[in-house]
Parts: structure tokens; sequence; C-alpha cells
């Protein structure tokens, strides 16, 4: 299979355009390599990758061939992952507080369209590539309905409040009846690109550290504040929509930030 017939490939999925890019990156990479695809050739690969990059990359790289693999029919070739060193606590999320702040912030200035990118990504759970395929119909329902290429269904609920000062938002200020709801100035779908560049200029803009900052954070926000409020962790995986529970449990790890407070209030000794 061609590069140009795998991308093909990958545009049937449910994957983020960031993931279609680095799968179609790893491809190329490994075809300017070793070329054609064989057993030993990508036994080589793993191993000159494991030379030269960190566990993850490496990780990153194997995900991709093995997506291509199951493309070309040769599950059954599928290469293992290397072992990564699993740190005890969450990094770079962003605190209940300061998305309080942020979202007060960009409602008392008038930027209802960003507030509004914020609270559905943080009261959702959605992933950005799934944020912007939201529409108006959507919204009306109160939830969004996504099939994975294996035909798995995931439902993205939209919480009654947001739902109520959403609808009220498309009616008033946006007076829009149907169609996707994130939008460029241009009428466009707007780029997950955009969002997250958008993103870290407001962050700057409010004195907020701009490493909490980036859509994956509030996906994690909301995962942390479903625990914290609903500890079943077996619905927080479906809402997630992981295929492992065991990919849920990092949610129940402390930030970093909690795991000094908790130490500062604890140790006295």
């Amino acid at each position: 299979m061609s590069i140009k017939k795998f991308e093909s490939y990958l545009r049937g999925t449910n994957l983020a355009e960031n993931t279609i890019s680095s799968y179609l990156f790893a491809m190329k990479q490994y075809h300017e390599q070793y070329g054609s695809v064989t057993k030993g050739n990508l036994r080589q690969y793993k191993v000159w990758l494991i030379e030269r990059y960190k566990p993850k990359t490496v990780n990153l790289r194997l995900r991709a061939i093995n997506c291509y693999l199951e493309s070309i029919e040769k599950p059954e070739w599928k290469m293992s992952f290397v072992k990564t060193q699993q740190k005890s606590f969450l990094e770079n999320v962003i605190s209940e507080a300061d998305y309080t702040y942020f979202k007060n912030c960009l409602k008392r200035d008038g930027e209802t369209f960003w507030y509004f990118v914020v609270r559905f990504l943080a009261a959702t759970g959605a992933r950005v590539s799934e944020l912007i395929q939201i529409k108006v119909e959507h919204v009306h329902l109160g939830y969004l309905d996504l099939y994975s290429k294996g035909g798995k269904l995931r439902r993205i609920y939209i919480p009654k409040a947001l739902q109520d000062e959403a609808i009220e938002w498309l009616d008033e200020d946006k007076q829009q009846a149907t169609g996707f709801i994130f939008l460029n100035k241009y009428g466009d779908l707007i780029t997950t690109r955009g969002i997250s560049a958008q993103l870290k200029k407001l962050a700057r803009r409010y004195g907020i550290d701009t490493a909490v900052i980036y859509p994956h954070s509030f996906r994690h926000r909301f995962a942390k504040s479903f625990l914290e409020r609903c500890n079943d962790i077996s619905f927080l995986a479906d809402l997630m929509g992981h295929e492992s529970i065991e990919t849920t449990r990092i949610y129940l790890r402390k930030t970093a930030t909690e795991q000094r407070e908790i130490v500062d209030a604890i140790v006295n000794w």
C-alpha cells in the first residue's frame, strides 16, 4: 500500500488530525530507511528507533506501523511496544481554580466563542478533534454520537447547564439554527491547531501558565473533576472513549501540585 492509500485509510478512521500527520510521518520515515515491509525490516526498524529516540517516541512510531499493518491486513506482524517509565503524578493539568478563572475571564471580556470552546472541552471530556464536530443539532439533542473504525459507539453528553447556555448563545449571538458551531471568521470549520494557538494567547493575556492551557488539558480536567464527584471509573472510561480501564486509572493520581500541597500540609516532623 502506498503512502497516499494509507492516508486515505486513515481519513476513514476517527483519528485526530495530529495523529494522522504523525502516522504518515512515521511511514515515510520507515520507507526511506527500509523500503518494503517485511518481518525482518520491521525488526530492524524497531531497533533503529530504540537506538535514536525516547521510549514515548518509539511507541508512537510503532503505533503508526501497527496501524499500517492493519490497513494491509497483516495484523499478525504487529510489533510490541517498549516499556516506559510511568510517572506517579499527572503533569500540566489545569486546576479547577484556574479553569474557573479562565472561563470567567473569557465570559467577562466578551470572548464568548472561546468561552464555549473551553466550556465544551471541560464539561464534555471531548477531544479537540471531536469538539469541532459538534453541531447545533447535537446541542439541542444534548449529546453527540461518534462511531470508531470498528463500529463502536461513543456518546458525548452535553450537560444540561451547558446545553441551556449554549442554546441561548446560538439563538441570540450566532443566530444559527443548524450546522457546525465552531467556525473561524471565514465560516469554515476551525482547525485544531487554530484552537491550540488561540488558547495559548488567551492564557498569556490572563496571566495563566501556558503549560496547562492546551485542548487536552481540559479533557484531563473533566476526568479529574468527574472522579472527585463520582467515583465510578468504569463509567468514566466509557465517557472518555477509552478501550481499556487501565488508561483511565491515570486520573486516580494526583497532579504534582496536589501532591506537593498534601505533603506540605501533612509532613511537619
